[in-house]
């Protein structure tokens, strides 16, 4: 084995545990999107986010939720 090939072999033995650890999986999210306001969903998006923890998924632990609403009729 030459020299070269050698230092290859050992830097990439150094580097491959570090880089490893880096990958997250993903995280599922899900969306909600609504042309009312959020004031007029918020029983049942407190009612969404128990069942999802009884399912066994906490928000920001195992999944995501973005939600986009509309605040009235002009915007």
């Amino acid at each position: 084995m030459r020299r070269r090939e050698f230092i290859t072999l050992l830097g990439g033995a150094v580097v491959w545990p570090l880089a490893a650890p880096a990958q997250q999986p993903a995280m599922p999210v899900v969306g909600i999107l609504s042309s009312g306001s959020v004031s007029a969903f918020v029983d049942l998006l407190g009612a969404f986010r128990q069942g999802l923890k009884e399912a066994g998924y906490i928000e920001g632990q195992n999944v995501a939720i973005e939600s986009r609403w509309a605040e009235g009729p002009g915007d």
